[in-house]
């Protein structure tokens, strides 16, 4: 089991996308060609896109485009890719062929969909650093300040950020519909990704709002990390590429269950990264999610059991480290303490070990073609043994 302590001993570097400052995850070492595949996808419809908007603006270009460019190509694990292939190939979808290189080019759209997310959490939870870069809205403002531009660099920052994540919202379903797939195919998973995109947005407010409100629900938590992540992390990627498949009722809904119970055990994960993560390897400053305030699964358990066994002192050091963008190192050893000490982080670990078998007991519910099936089950286990 992958322990809080020790995320550093599962991580396996494949050599990212040229640029890239984070090791490349375990979950991509079966997956190579795929990603490459991908990674191809996206640069060609990029490139292509980038020589377009030159007819439009050379401003627009250089300091809108390109930073969507830079930060599609340049990192991300293309987790969610990978998931929308595996339901392709889990419907019985061929492997090589012209209509599986149309596949792959319409799931490669799922990354800017992605790309939209992050760039707008981002804005939204004031995060400086992103892939142990500059996040979009800062380098934006870095680049009005050096300019000499007029008015407040950090709105123009923010501003710019959010026509860049509402770019690659728009270049997402572009690249979707002009991907060569037949339109009955599109129109069969349109579902999917209409569901997608929707819950993306409706986890997202859900989890400004859960942080406004100081929310210690552990089920609103939950709720949280099902729709902002499971959703369009594995569950409706899944999903979109089973119904490009063709796949029946059976599977579609076995693929969805699987991919709610290990998009919510990724999320933990991530939480538990938030917290503990090398900042080397997560490409974030350690504690981000204790300095944004974020009441994860992982915090509001910690919260309930020093509640619980008449804790006062250490729900009180907790609420006050949570949203104190100031939190010192040495405060965040001591909220580490206080979360290992109160047995929330095995709780959490052992809620991610749960659900991660849960969901690969989902898969034998339905008959699935290898190697889809195995493949499956041997990516439940590798998203939650990672530190990155």
């Amino acid at each position: 089991m992958t322990r809080t302590g020790d995320h550093a001993a599962t991580s396996a570097e494949l050599g990212g996308p040229e640029g890239s400052t984070t090791p490349e995850p375990v979950f991509r070492a079966g997956d190579a060609e795929v990603v490459r595949a991908v990674d191809g996808h996206l640069a060609r419809y990029l490139a292509a896109r980038r020589a377009e908007s030159l007819a439009l603006d050379d401003d627009f270009t250089v300091e809108l485009v390109d930073p969507l460019v830079s930060f599609v190509r340049d990192g991300g694990k293309r987790i969610r890719p990978l998931f929308a292939w595996w339901g392709w190939r889990a419907a019985g979808g061929a492997a090589t062929g012209a209509e599986a290189d149309a596949v792959l080019r319409a799931v490669s759209a799922v990354e800017l969909v992605h790309a939209c997310a992050l760039v707008h959490d981002d804005v939204m939870d004031g995060s400086d650093v992103r892939r142990g870069r500059p996040a979009v809205h800062v380098a934006m403002e870095s680049m009005h300040r050096d300019a000499g531009m007029r008015g407040d660099g950090a709105n123009f920052g923010r501003s710019v950020a959010v026509l860049v994540g509402d770019l690659a919202l728009c270049w997402a379903d572009d690249m979707l519909h002009q991907s060569g797939v037949p339109h009955e195919l599109l129109h069969r998973a349109g579902a999917a990704w209409r569901a997608m995109r929707t819950e993306m947005m409706a986890g997202q407010f859900l989890d400004l709002r859960t942080q406004a409100a100081g929310s210690e629900s552990i089920e609103a938590a939950l709720r949280v990390n099902l729709l902002k992540t499971a959703g369009y992390t594995v569950q409706q990627p899944l999903r979109l590429g089973a119904l490009l498949g063709g796949a029946g009722h059976d599977v579609t809904t076995a693929l969805h269950e699987y991919g709610a119970d290990l998009g919510i055990a990724f999320q933990l994960r991530d939480d538990l990264l938030g917290v503990f993560g090398e900042p080397e390897t997560t490409g974030k400053p350690a504690g981000d999610d204790i300095r944004e305030g974020k009441h994860t699964v992982l915090v509001n358990e910690a919260l309930r059991l020093a509640d619980a066994e008449g804790r006062p002192g250490s729900g009180a050091t907790l609420r006050a480290a949570l949203g104190d963008a100031d939190l010192s190192p040495q405060r965040l050893v001591e909220v580490r303490s206080l979360l290992v000490e109160s047995g929330a982080v095995d709780l959490v670990e052992r809620r991610i070990e749960s659900l991660a078998a849960s969901a690969v007991e989902r898969l034998s519910t339905v008959d699935l073609p290898e190697p889809a099936a195995a493949r499956l089950r041997t990516l439940a286990d590798a998203m939650i043994r990672r530190d990155v």
